[in-house]
């Protein structure tokens, strides 16, 4: 089997599915069982993966957090999924104490050496009063009762509507299982390629989100060995591929911009040869972008479009991208997608509609505490995640636009309804409408117009000011601008799209 890989530290997956069982009866002993849901307040480390396969074994939903959020947005979530533990690393308690629940464990996770360096941060002793993981799992023995069904992990994904939801989905079958497992083994690159213990990765995004997640535990499941990079830095990456033979690695176009950045002759050093299979996904990548990591790395970059809510739909290759240059891939053989307009209806090629699909491989879902949302995903028998696009004579999908107002930047999922409701507590601001422009590095970037009120002095730096401690630093408007007056559509809503066109003008994309 492989192993799991953080800094000077290794850890065999045996060793880690030991440490899993004994948590998994610790959390039992805290009267966690099957159906309940623990949260993961943790940067990327072997406890992240401890924790989730614990989990599993008692059919528990993991639910995995970002570490960036204040103080508010973290104890909505964890209020929201009902988390009856929190494992979290021992620095990140602090910005958050006050969030964290009254009477809910924490499990404390000493910050390891080489994040504390990334991050340039003094680890803390963990709090009186709080469980450190070693320690405490230590106390166990082995779960030794049978692994149950359900389970799994609960993703806060986007919405419109201010708040994240958490996709909760259903038990699957041992049909569903066997399905969607073949279906990530082809869409991660871990069939065709030997044994999964010959393959090795660097789990490059923080596995607080969805696709970082669902490789990351893939890849423990199926015996690879996983390198743990504490944050992205591309030098550093090229240097894991040439010390440990990588040969699969799951990333966003960001990554690659930032790869392409390097100089010249810190791009020539580094042995690659050994990669196999490079998937990405979770945002657009520009043509030109892509283009050139395929002349670098060779026909070697793969990409999939899914969501968290349908898992992988579609996916390509570099020869069928090459020949049909921004697509996003054709449908896989095992799921049904469509382009469908305002009442349902398919659209026959090169028209452009709303994008649904829908897998057999993944088992129904509800949004944690809100039916009626799920519900409102549903169109013409599929779930519709709220992108917009094409298919081309061949078959191939494109996406050009999305139906919701969520922003990707860099990968990271934004809904700009959560700004807006803090931008209208600021004094001053009569109205307001946030929404994503094109960034060269991140895609997209966040755009704030605001509205001042009469007589109110108002201006970029106050509303930045305002803002920054109020939602994660992410979040932040990289331009705000000031208008006197918004566009409105005759309901009285503000009409973004004529706020935001501008900014994509003689852009062929729109995301």
């Amino acid at each position: 089997m492989g192993e799991l890989i953080s800094g000077a530290r290794r850890m065999d997956m045996a060793t880690m599915q030991a440490r899993a069982a004994r948590a998994a009866s610790g959390l039992a002993s805290l009267g966690i069982g099957k159906g309940d849901l623990i949260a993961l307040y943790l940067r990327n480390d072997f406890p992240f993966i401890e924790a989730s396969a614990a989990a599993s074994l008692l059919g528990v939903y993991a639910t995995p957090v970002n570490w960036h959020y204040t103080p508010d947005e973290a104890a909505y979530l964890f209020e929201n999924s009902g988390a009856k533990a929190i494992v979290i690393h021992a620095d990140l308690i602090e910005p958050i104490r006050s969030a964290l629940p009254p009477g809910v464990p924490v499990l404390v996770v000493p910050t390891p050496p080489e994040i504390a360096e990334s991050y340039g941060i003094d680890p803390p002793p963990t709090p009186a009063g709080m469980l450190e993981w070693d320690a405490w799992l230590e106390g166990f023995e082995p779960y030794a009762g049978p692994p149950s069904t359900g389970g799994g992990t609960v993703i806060y994904t986007s919405g419109t509507t201010g708040r994240p939801k958490g996709v909760r989905r259903h038990p699957p079958t041992a049909e569903q299982i066997e399905v969607y497992g073949r279906i990530l083994l082809r869409g991660f690159g871990f069939a065709g390629f030997g044994a999964p213990d010959e393959m090795v990765t660097v789990i490059t995004g923080p596995m607080y989100h969805s696709a970082p997640n669902a490789y990351g535990l893939f890849a423990a499941r199926v015996g690879a060995t996983a390198i743990l990079q504490p944050r992205f830095d591309a030098e550093e990456l090229l240097q894991q591929i040439e010390r440990h033979k990588v040969t699969h690695l799951h990333m966003v176009p960001i990554m690659f911009h930032r790869l392409l950045k390097l100089p010249e002759d810190v791009k020539a050093k580094y042995d690659l040869s050994s990669l196999r299979f490079v998937v990405h996904a979770a945002a657009p990548c520009p043509p030109p972008i892509k283009r050139a990591m395929i002349e670098w790395w060779g026909p070697v970059i793969e990409e999939y479009y899914g969501s968290t809510e349908t898992g992988i739909v579609v996916s390509c290759n570099s020869a069928e991208w090459l020949a049909h240059p921004g697509t996003v891939g054709k449908a896989i053989p095992e799921s049904r997608v469509m382009v469908i307009d305002k009442d349902g209806n398919a659209l026959p090629q090169g028209e452009i509609g709303e994008v649904v699909s829908r897998s057999p491989g993944i088992n129904d879902f509800t949004y944690h505490g809100d039916d009626q949302k799920r519900r409102d995903t549903e169109k013409a028998g599929l779930i519709a995640p709220g992108d917009i696009g094409y298919f081309d004579a061949d078959g191939f999908l494109y996406l050009c636009d999305r139906a919701k107002d969520m922003i990707i930047s860099g990968g990271v999922n934004i809904y700009p309804a959560e700004i807006e409701a803090e931008l209208l507590k600021m004094p001053g601001v009569a109205d307001c409408a946030v929404f994503g422009i094109p960034d060269e590095e991140f895609g997209e970037g966040v755009c704030a117009v605001v509205q001042p009120s009469p007589g109110a002095e108002i201006d970029e730096a106050s509303v930045k000011a305002y803002l920054r401690g109020r939602v994660a630093g992410y979040k932040l408007p990289r331009r705000v601008e000031l208008a006197a007056d918004l566009p409105r559509e005759d309901s009285g809503k503000i009409f973004k799209r004529k706020l935001r066109e501008p900014f994509w003008a003689g852009l062929e994309r729109r995301i």
